[in-house]
C-alpha cells in the first residue's frame, strides 16, 4: 500500500481504531485513511502518500478536540505518538516533550525539580494540542495564556521537511504556530517554559444548588479584588446517579467553587478570603480544599478519565453585573440538561500582551463560559444542542464576541480568536510553509481569511 514506516489502514484494518481514536464520543473521527505515526520517516511517507491520493491531511494526538474538526471523509488523519519522554533542563526551566506526551506526564516529570508546568484541568489532554490553541491554565491568572509559555516548536512541513521554529530560526513561524489556528504541518515536539512551584491551595467545594443565588454573587465579587495568584472556576452542575461521581453529589444539583491559589506568603489567607464567606453561608456537602503538591492540581476540576458523548458551547463574556448572574442561574441551574455549566475567571496575565508571544497572546474578557451536557437516559443530543443555543442567547448582552480555541466546543459554534489583521499575517505563514494547502482543512473557523471547502 505504501511504506512500512506509515502503516496507513482504513475503516476495518489493523490500526484504523487506534489512529482515528477520540475522547467526545459524539464527534468520532472518520477519515479516509488514518495513521499513528511515531518518528518522522513515519510522518514523510505519510505525507508522499496524501500527495500521491490527493488527499488532505489531518492531525491530532489524543483526540480531545475532535468536535471542533471539519469532516474527514477525503482525508488521512494521523494520529502524533512520537517516541521519547518528557526531557526536563531544570537549571534552564524548560521542558521538552514529543507530540503524544499528556500533561500528567509533564506534571509528573517536572515536580521533583520544583517546578511546574501552565496545564489545565485534566492530566490526560494532550501537550502539543493544548498549547498551540492558546492554553487558559488553573495558573493562567499569574502565567498568562500557555501558548506564550512555547520557546520552540518542531514539526514535518508539507514539503516533507523536517523544522525548528524558535527565537533563532524562523520566529515568524513561531510566533503564527502560537495560537495562529493549526493547518502548517505536523509538530512532533514542543519545548516550554516551567515556572517555580512546590505547593498550592487547591480544591473544589460542592453546595446543594438551592444556595446559588446568593452563592454566585460572593464569588462574582471576590474575583473582581482576587490576586493574580488565584485562578477560580464557578460550576452549575446538575449531576446523573451514577457509580463515578462522588457519593454526596450523585444525583443532584449542586454550586462548585474550585481553583488554584500559587504556593507562598498567604496562599492560605487567599483561599480562605475566598472561601471563608462561602462555607459561612452554607456548609458544603464536599470540600476538598488544602495545601497540595502541584501534582494535585490535575485532579482539582475532577474531569472525567474515559471517553463519553458531550454536547456542549462556549463563549468569552465581559464583567457580569447582577443581572447577568440571575440570568445564568435561571438558564444553567436545576432543571436545566447541562451537566456542567462553568464560568471560568480570566483577567490578571491572561490579559496582558505578552512581547514575546504568539499570534494568540491573550484574552480580552473577564470570563469563560463553557457549559455541556451528555445523553443519559431519556435526554437526547438534540435537547442539549437546543438548551445550549437558549444559554447563547440568554448570554449574549455580556458576550465579547470572541473565544478560547482550546474551550471551543463544536465546529458549529461561533468562532474568533484573531484580529483580521492577525489572521492576514498567519495566512502569509501558512503559505510560505503550506504552499498547496495540503493542511488547509486543519485551520480552525476564523483563523483564516481563505474558504476552507
Amino acid at each position: 500500500m505504501t511504506a512500512p514506516e506509515a502503516r496507513l489502514a482504513r475503516r476495518g484494518e489493523a490500526g484504523y481504531a487506534e489512529a482515528t481514536r477520540v475522547f467526545n464520543l459524539a464527534a468520532p473521527a472518520e477519515p479516509a485513511v488514518a495513521a499513528t505515526v511515531r518518528d518522522v520517516a513515519g510522518i514523510r511517507a505519510a505525507l508522499a502518500h496524501a500527495v500521491a491520493e490527493n488527499l488532505r491531511v489531518r492531525v491530532h494526538s489524543t483526540g480531545h478536540g475532535s468536535a471542533t474538526a471539519r469532516p474527514m471523509g477525503e482525508a488521512l488523519l494521523l494520529r502524533t505518538e512520537l517516541s521519547g519522554g518528557v526531557e526536563i533542563d531544570s537549571a534552564a526551566r524548560v521542558a521538552r516533550v514529543p507530540a503524544g506526551t499528556r500533561w500528567g506526564q509533564v506534571v509528573e516529570a517536572a515536580e521533583p525539580y520544583g517546578l511546574a508546568a501552565p496545564h489545565g484541568s485534566s492530566p490526560l489532554v494532550g501537550v502539543v494540542g493544548y498549547l498551540l490553541r492558546g492554553g487558559v491554565s488553573l495558573y493562567g491568572r499569574h502565567t498568562g495564556l500557555a501558548a506564550n509559555s512555547v520557546r520552540a516548536v518542531e514539526l514535518v512541513t508539507a514539503d516533507g521537511e523536517p523544522r525548528r521554529a524558535d527565537a533563532s530560526s524562523d520566529p515568524e513561524l513561531l510566533w503564527a504556530l502560537r495560537g495562529g489556528g493549526g493547518g502548517f504541518g505536523v509538530v512532533t515536539a514542543v519545548e516550554f517554559d516551567l515556572f517555580p512551584l512546590e505547593r498550592v491551595v487547591t480544591g473544589a467545594a460542592y453546595w446543594p444548588a438551592v444556595h446559588a443565588e446568593r452563592l454566585l454573587p460572593l464569588w462574582l465579587g471576590w474575583t473582581r479584588k482576587a490576586p493574580r495568584e488565584a485562578t477560580t472556576t464557578l460550576r452549575l452542575m446538575n449531576l446523573p446517579p451514577l457509580p463515578e461521581v462522588p457519593e454526596p453529589l450523585r444525583g443532584r444539583s449542586v454550586l462548585c467553587v474550585d481553583g488554584v491559589v500559587l504556593g507562598g506568603p498567604g496562599d492560605e489567607a487567599v483561599a480562605e478570603d475566598l472561601l471563608g464567606p462561602l462555607r459561612a453561608l452554607a456548609p458544603p456537602i464536599l470540600d476538598t480544599w488544602g495545601t497540595a503538591p502541584p501534582r494535585q492540581v490535575t485532579l482539582t476540576h475532577m474531569d472525567p478519565t474515559e471517553p463519553f458523548p458531550i454536547f456542549g458551547d462556549h463563549m468569552l463574556l465581559d464583567d457580569l453585573p447582577e443581572e447577568a448572574a440571575g440570568e445564568f442561574l435561571r438558564i444553567a441551574g436545576p432543571g436545566s440538561p447541562l451537566t456542567n455549566a462553568e464560568l471560568r475567571q480570566l483577567g490578571g496575565a491572561l490579559a496582558v500582551p505578552e512581547r514575546e508571544g504568539g499570534a494568540l497572546d491573550r484574552l480580552d474578557a473577564s470570563f469563560a463560559y463553557m457549559g455541556g451536557g451528555v445523553p443519559f437516559g431519556d435526554l437526547t443530543p438534540e435537547a442539549l444542542v437546543g438548551h445550549c443555543a437558549r444559554t447563547r442567547a440568554v448570554l449574549r448582552p455580556w458576550d465579547t464576541g470572541l473565544t478560547a480555541p482550546s474551550f471551543v466546543e463544536s465546529l458549529s459554534q461561533p468562532q474568533r480568536h484573531l484580529s483580521p489583521e492577525r489572521v492576514e499575517a498567519v495566512d502569509r505563514v501558512r503559505a510560505r510553509v503550506d504552499p498547496t494547502g495540503l493542511f488547509r482543512d486543519d485551520i480552525a473557523p476564523g483563523a483564516t481569511a481563505h474558504s476552507n471547502p
